[in-house]
């Protein structure tokens, strides 16, 4: 499960099938990975059904709970940088 974790913090939001690939865990065990997490509350799980070429492409796209990622790095106009204040959610 922390492989998974580990990966949605440093990719964000995929699909399940998407971190199957990219973690070499078959797709079923993935699903029941994701669903133990979904119900500890460490991910937000959404059901998807994608339209590809006439076929119908049901998943599951995930995302970290609650994980808001840092700033990018560089400069920032005064604009943004009133804005970003408020807009950052701490808890």
């Amino acid at each position: 499960m922390n492989e998974i974790l580990q990966y949605l913090k440093k990719h964000g939001e995929k699909l399940d099938i998407e971190i199957a690939v990219a973690t070499g865990i078959s797709l079923t065990n993935v699903r029941l990975q994701l669903s133990e997490l979904a119900a500890k509350g460490k991910i937000m799980t959404c059901q998807l059904t994608r339209y590809e070429k006439d076929k119908t492409v049901k998943g599951i796209s995930c995302r970290i709970a609650g994980y808001i990622p840092p700033m990018a790095p560089g400069r920032k106009s005064n604009a943004q940088m009133m804005g970003a204040d408020k807009s950052r959610i701490k808890f």
